[in-house]
């Protein structure tokens, strides 16, 4: 993937850069007893995807390498999950509801493309 400046997008710096977004957009939005515990649980899961990610680059063997691809996955997947699940207040800006949404769609696009890294690895 390539940024607008045109240089390639590295993987990892796409996954940290989702772990922050997740941050900032949790900041931005007003907590209430319906949606914390979904915040805390976002943050959780889009960091642990950069995290399995820094994991499978220092993998001993590709069975380890994969496993790890196999967790940022499932880690993605869960990230959009929440990120689904957080109630906005009708008090919420329009920006900000498009920044969820925005996210969501980073949460799937991750999510496919560690599915294409592992769907790759069962032609070998």
């Amino acid at each position: 993937m390539e940024k607008n400046d045109g240089k390639k997008y590295d993987l990892g710096e796409r996954t940290f850069d989702f772990a922050q977004s997740i941050r900032a957009f949790c900041k931005s939005i007003k907590l209430n007893v319906i949606n914390i515990d979904d915040v805390k649980q976002v943050i959780r899961s889009s960091g642990s995807v950069g995290a399995n990610y820094i994991e499978a680059q220092e993998a001993f063997s590709k069975k380890d390498f994969y496993h790890r691809i196999k967790i940022c996955r499932k880690e993605a997947k869960e990230s959009n999950y929440w990120l689904e699940l957080i109630v906005l207040e009708d008090s919420e800006t329009e920006s900000t509801k498009n920044q969820k949404n925005k996210l969501a769609e980073e949460a799937i696009e991750l999510t496919k493309i560690f599915g294409a890294i592992i769907n790759k690895n069962k032609d070998e």
